[in-house]
């Protein structure tokens, strides 16, 4: 469904050098985009194509003429140009073969050819040359002038008569060479004598043998025109049927000779019509032909499209100009026209959608236009709804859609303007297969050559019109009685003098005449309707410059966002789009270019898109989404509001897509699966669709998600319910979306209105099973960002889960209070129940139930029972929403039997497996009936109040419930009031806690037993000596029990790792001095265990305290330089691993690769070498027992668990580097060696060993120091890509550290008295 469109169109003549002078022949050069033209004085006029792109139409064009030698009465009969030669071939009428080469203008005579030369036809492949001679012969001869064979064209029996070689008429009417576009064969028309007369046929020739491929049968060919389709399918030729008196055929036949399909060239009724000419353009789907007619010679150009040959263009010439056609060989789209006089117009043309704004098309077939209505039918063409007759051919049409109005423009080919209004759309079904006769319109001043056609409003044209060229003169007589030359821009006033009778189509009583005019100084290129400013339109000039017009008052600059409008490049397709930019409507002018570069107000935002639209979500004026397809086939979508703004980023990246990027999810694009397919048009508002028309003419509807998506957001901001859930069940949209969009905690509020306007309870149903916790934006259509773009209608977000219940509740409500009862309903409602969050089964086994009653009790006419379903129905709907084990779960639940055995029956269970349970439930008494329901259904809660409500002969069963169920032990308590009993519960309770080893919550629960026995043992499996002996107080042990109770309860203290308190029971309980202090000194307590010396003044105990810490202070001593040393080697091995890594990744970065490809192994290993230090094991160390045993930060014991716990640092290992930081780290002083620390300086100051104290305290503190310097010089030659020795130098680290270390909090646990000494 398009239309071709002629968009530029400039004629220029050449001065040629006599008025009886006429031109002849053409030829193309390809390489250097020039013309030659041969005329009937032997003169051949070279001229440039590009002089054609800025000319004026009517000047003279500068041309090169060169002047060829004859003979006097011989003449050119045959002209082509070799490019391989790079010269010109002519073919004379005595026989003469010249070459001329057109840059040293030198003539060289090649051959002579006896008869004449008729014919010239270069292959494709440049390497074959084509002649037929006046005789009738065909010769092939390569371009080094060897002849390779020679063919009789024609077929006449030995004997028949020969007729002689007619003369020559221009371009060798009659007689032609075609070649396949791959150069093996050619066709030739040839005569035959056949039943007494003279007739045709076509012959196919293998290029390279000459052999003939085949031929078809005998008919009236007309003049013997021959067109092979460059892409090889066809061959087409003209004919007259024999048994039909009507005009000409234009038919197509393969290579096999045999006829595939034809056309007539005109109406059956233009007898007189025949054809002179036909061309193919390069990419073999436009033919254009040269038809004269009774008054007329007309230009015609058709196209196929599904089995349909239509004609899509008609430029009429006066039939003295003569005008023949050529298609420019690089450019499919480009028609060369010349006439005899030398007048040479080029055109260009372009495709053009012929579905408009409103998903109508109007499809251009010769004096017909084609309406299809595609909102209403997608019917593909050559089909359609009805007919438009036109008196001519159609040339161009415009479209008005806009305020309830609907008209169509009409410019034919003999210069007429015809008008239609249309009815309103909802009317159009009444119209299927009329045809309505369009009458021209009333017209008394000249119109010109339309190029360009817009409606300003409902009775305003815009329209670009030449005057002055030749083919003006077929024009009606108002469009040529003018002295104006050139191109104008005119406004045409519409009138009807009829009245528009609703529900018809008016064809007649319309009146124009031109109102305003302005002369173009250079070509408009594209019109383009503004829709954000009254009466104005847009006007695209040569270039790509964009300005502004407006009715009556002339051309203006156009401006967007205080920046004028230029495109890059010079595009065809213009479209302006009216969007919303926060409150404000703006014009979006869209221009696409022959390379299918797309600009956005003339910012580039796509490099390979093949066709665009517009799609509007409110099915207004104002556009919410650019359709774009790329030459991928990938359909894009964007929004734009993203345009706007400038989230799409500009360019080729956001729209080509590559194997690697076709799983992402954030790509929002559809994949077509038609090769080629174009974009036709749009249907706007909810039916959120794209249509596509493939290469082979049919039509494809898509729907793109996020269109629907977005319909669907735009129907519920308006609170249109209903037609959101249509949307969702046609596209087959998750129905979470109208909740999740909408906010579901405002859908509450709204779930009246939504039942209420869907009435519709089967499609209530249907979304109230979709029903899920699940925002579907976040996760199942998350690619399109409904939050970012802000398309939420509500964006209240809460995380809780409980989205399902609340919604299926206020629906159930609005069900109960809105709806009136029916069976429908009530199924409804079940459903709600059963896809609750959990499932409210019972609640709908209740409703059953009572349903149940209802039919048992009320009579066949009760007006109730009608409105209800049956319970058998209801049941059987509810199994089918949820599983049959948990509605029978459900129903013993309740504990009605009853409906238990009902459920069980429907539910298709066996009663074999059935039936016993519930009769033996039926004999038990209520209380163990509703036990043993609750064990099996898992309630144990329920179970349990149920069987203590049983009686006291069912204790022992509630005994053993609660200890397979320990969780019942808190409401066991709670439900047994029997003291004896709950003691028995507490004592279970206690051992169940001894079993988890929960041995303190244990013996508080034994004391409320009074099992002071157990609780002891518990007590004292949990280490707790302290509540061992408060029992022990209990239980009225003796002091001589207590006592040993102590002794063996301060060795198991201390066997755990805890002298501190070992000591307090030993001093508290035992009263043994001597063990306390001895059990203070081995917890590094040395202040306490001096103030227990000095309490009971014993010289011998005070003694023992201080020979422990002077031995423990010697070891500490010995560790701490041993530490500094080890520090200094950690450092110096990481510092030479870092410079050789360094060293190592300049090499490699000098050398272009990359650091990843070292070797790790073999780079640590060269720095072990250069570093002279190979393992990290650890030597012995001298110390006392005192120092073996102790906790300070320094211990052996500590540092072998910090290395197991770094893991071991082995050298040329991957993390050497960091590992020897961390162990560095690792080293530092903890806070209980620190508090260990002070406190030995403390004790050794107290009894009198300042010596050793400040050894101590100095030894200490170099060590903490050199730890912290050596990290924070780590640290800093980590991130450095250079280790300089003189700034990374570990005295000056030291030095810093030292300065600010006795200020620090570190370093607190220092006596300040020996800082100062």
């Amino acid at each position: 469904m398009k239309n071709l469109k002629l968009y530029s169109e400039v004629s220029q003549n050449i001065q040629l050098h006599s008025t009886e002078e006429v031109v002849q022949f053409a030829a193309y050069d390809i390489d250097q985009s020039r013309l030659f033209f041969a005329s009937s004085a032997n003169f051949v006029y070279s001229l440039q194509l590009s002089s054609f792109q800025n000319g004026i139409s009517g000047s003279a064009l500068p041309a090169e003429v060169c002047s060829i030698d004859m003979e006097p009465g011989d003449f050119i009969t045959a002209f082509d140009y070799l490019a391989e030669k790079e010269s010109l071939l002519i073919g004379t009428s005595h026989g003469l073969l010249l070459l001329h080469n057109v840059e040293s203008d030198v003539t060289e005579l090649v051959g002579n050819i006896e008869g004449g030369v008729k014919c010239i036809s270069p292959s494709p492949t440049g390497d074959l040359l084509g002649l037929i001679t006046g005789l009738g012969q065909l010769l092939v001869m390569t371009y080094d002038w060897v002849l390779m064979y020679e063919r009789a064209l024609g077929e006449v029996p030995e004997g028949g008569y020969v007729r002689e070689s007619e003369d020559v008429s221009v371009n060798c009417g009659g007689i032609s060479i075609s070649w396949r576009g791959d150069g093996k064969y050619f066709a030739t028309m040839g005569e035959v004598y056949e039943s007494g007369c003279m007739s045709k046929k076509i012959k196919i020739w293998e290029s390279d043998s000459g052999a003939l491929q085949s031929s078809s049968e005998t008919k009236e060919f007309t003049q013997g025109i021959l067109e092979w389709m460059p892409s090889g399918a066809k061959i087409a030729a003209v004919y007259k049927r024999k048994s039909d008196d009507s005009c000409p055929s234009i038919a197509f036949f393969e290579r096999n000779g045999l006829e595939r399909s034809s056309f007539r060239i005109g109406e059956p009724e233009d007898a007189m019509e025949s054809c002179e000419t036909l061309k193919w353009n390069s990419a073999s789907d436009l033919l254009a032909g040269v038809v004269s007619c009774k008054t007329y010679d007309a230009i015609r150009v058709w196209f196929f499209s599904n089995n349909h040959w239509y004609m899509k263009q008609e430029i009429r010439y006066p039939r003295e100009a003569g005008v023949t056609v050529m298609w420019d060989p690089t450019k499919p789209l480009q028609l060369i026209c010349w006439t005899l006089s030398g007048q040479v117009s080029v055109r260009n043309f372009m495709w053009v959608t012929a579905v408009m704004e409103d998903s109508t098309a109007f499809v251009i077939d010769n004096s017909k236009i084609l309406v299809t209505p595609l909102s209403l039918s997608l019917m593909p063409p050559p089909m359609y709804l009805f007919s438009l007759s036109c008196s001519s051919a159609v040339r161009d049409i415009a479209y008005y859609s806009r305020n309830s109005k609907n008209c169509l423009a009409v410019f034919l080919s003999d210069g007429n303007l015809s008008f239609v209004e249309f009815p309103a759309p909802n009317t159009w079904e009444d119209l299927e297969g009329k045809d309505f006769i369009v009458e021209i319109s009333d017209c008394k001043t000249a119109l010109g050559s339309f190029v360009h056609l817009l409606w300003l409003d409902a009775h305003s044209l815009l329209c670009v019109s030449a005057y002055g060229s030749s083919h003006n003169k077929c024009l009606s007589s108002g469009a040529y009685e003018t002295e104006l030359h050139g191109s104008y821009l005119q406004e045409v006033e519409v009138v009807c003098h009829e009245d528009h009778v609703p529900d018809q189509v008016t064809c007649s009583g319309f009146k124009a005449s031109v109102t305003f005019q302005t002369l173009l100084e250079s070509p408009v290129l594209a019109l383009a309707w503004n829709p954000s400013k009254r009466d104005s339109a847009f006007l695209e000039f040569e270039g790509g410059k964009v300005l502004g017009y407006a009715s009556r008052s002339g051309i203006m600059e156009t401006r967007i966002s205080d920046d004028s409008v230029c495109f890059p490049s010079t595009c065809p397709w213009v479209r302006v789009a009216q969007v919303d930019a926060s409150g404000v409507h703006k014009p979006l002018i869209c221009g696409l270019d022959d390379m299918g570069r797309l600009y956005i107000n003339g910012k580039n935002l796509c490099n390979n898109c093949s066709s665009f639209s517009f799609y509007s979500e409110l099915a207004n004026e104002v556009v919410t989404h650019l359709i774009i397809l790329t030459k991928q086939d990938f359909l894009f979508i964007v929004d734009t509001k993203d345009v706007l703004q400038g989230d799409v980023a500009l360019g080729n990246v956001y729209f080509v897509i590559d194997g690697r990027r076709r799983d992402e999810e954030n790509m929002s694009y559809v994949n077509i699966w038609e090769r080629g397919a174009k974009v036709i048009g749009v249907l706007n508002g909810d039916e959120a669709a794209v249509i596509l028309q493939t290469m082979r003419g049919n039509l494809e509807c898509i729907y793109p998600r996020k269109l629907v998506l977005s319909s669907i957001t735009n129907a519920l901001a308006q609170q249109r319910f209903k037609d959101a859930l249509n949307l969702v069940r046609r596209h087959r949209i998750d129905f979470n979306v109208i909740v999740d969009l909408y906010g579901w905690q405002a859908f509450l509020q709204s779930a009246v209105e939504f039942v209420e306007q869907v009435n519709n309870l089967n499609h209530v149903t249907e979304f109230v099973c979709a029903m899920k916790n699940e925002d579907v934006t976040e996760t199942l259509y998350k690619k399109f960002s409904f939050s970012k773009k802000g398309d939420k209608v509500f964006q209240v977000k809460d995380r809780c889960s409980n989205k399902v219940s609340s919604v299926l509740l206020a629906i159930r409500k609005a069900l109960e209070e809105h709806i009136p009862e029916s069976p429908s309903r009530e199924l409804c409602i079940l459903t709600t129940l059963a896809r609750s969050d959990p499932p409210a089964i019972e609640e709908s086994l209740l409703r059953i139930k009572s349903v149940r009653e209802m039919e048992l009790l009320s009579s066949s006419d009760d007006i109730r029972k009608k409105s209800c379903p049956s319970a058998e129905e209801a049941l059987k709907h509810l199994l089918w929403l949820l599983d049959s084990d948990a509605v029978f779960e459900a129903a013993l639940g309740l504990y009605d039997l009853n409906l238990a055995a009902i459920v069980a029956l429907n539910s298709q269970r066996d009663p074999k497996e059935f039936l016993p349970y519930l009769q033996e439930l039926e004999k038990m008494p209520e209380s163990l009936m509703h036990f043993k329901i609750d064990i099996k259904l898992q309630r144990f809660d329920s179970a349990l109040r149920n069987i203590v409500s049983a009686g006291d002969g069912y204790f022992p069963d509630c005994m053993n419930l609660i200890k397979k169920n320990p969780q019942l032990f808190p409401l066991g308590l709670q439900l047994i009031t029997d003291s004896e009993k709950k003691q028995a519960v507490l004592e279970a309770w206690a051992d169940h806690l001894i079993d988890e080893k929960r041995f303190e919550d244990a013996a508080t629960t034994y004391l409320c037993c009074c099992k002071l026995e157990k609780a002891s043992k518990a007590y004292r499996e949990c280490g707790d000596w302290s509540g061992v002996l408060r029992v022990g107080a209990l239980m009225k042990l003796g002091k001589d029990e207590i006592l040993k109770l102590a002794y063996e309860l301060c060795e198991e203290v201390n066997a755990l790792g805890k002298p501190a308190e070992a000591a307090k029971i030993a001093l508290e309980y035992c009263r043994d001095i001597s063990g306390g202090i001895s059990l203070l000194i081995n917890a590094r307590e040395w202040e306490e265990a001096l103030r227990v010396a000095f309490l009971h003044t014993a010289d011998d105990r005070i003694s023992v305290v201080k020979s422990s810490a002077l031995e423990c202070a010697s070891g500490l001593v010995s560790e701490f330089k041993e530490s500094i040393e080890k520090v200094g080697k950690y450092l110096t091995r990481y510092l030479a691993v870092r410079q050789r890594r360094l060293l190592l990744a300049a090499k490699l970065k000098s050398e272009e690769r990359s650091v990843v490809d070292l070797d790790d192994d073999t780079a640590s290993e060269a720095s072990s070498n250069l570093s002279g230090m190979s393992a990290y094991t650890l030597g012995t160390r001298r110390g006392s027992a005192a120092s073996v045993s102790s906790s300070t930060a320094t211990s052996r014991a500590r540092d072998l668990r910090r290395q197991r716990k770094s893991g071991k640092i082995r050298a040329g290992s991957a993390g050497e580097e960091m590992a020897l930081v961390d162990h560095l780290k690792g080293m530092r002083m903890t806070e209980g060696g620190k508090r260990e620390l002070k406190s030995l300086l403390i004790c050794l100051v107290t009894v009198g060993e300042m010596e050793s104290a400040q050894k101590l305290q100095q030894t200490a503190e170099n060590f903490q120091v050199s730890q912290v310097a050596a990290v924070e010089l780590a640290h800093d030659t980590v991130s450095s890509e250079n280790v300089d020795e003189e700034v990374y130098c570990f005295e000056r680290y030291a030095q810093k550290t030292r300065s600010t270390a006795r200020d620090s909090d570190d370093f607190s646990w220092m006596l300040k008295v020996f800082i100062s000494l």
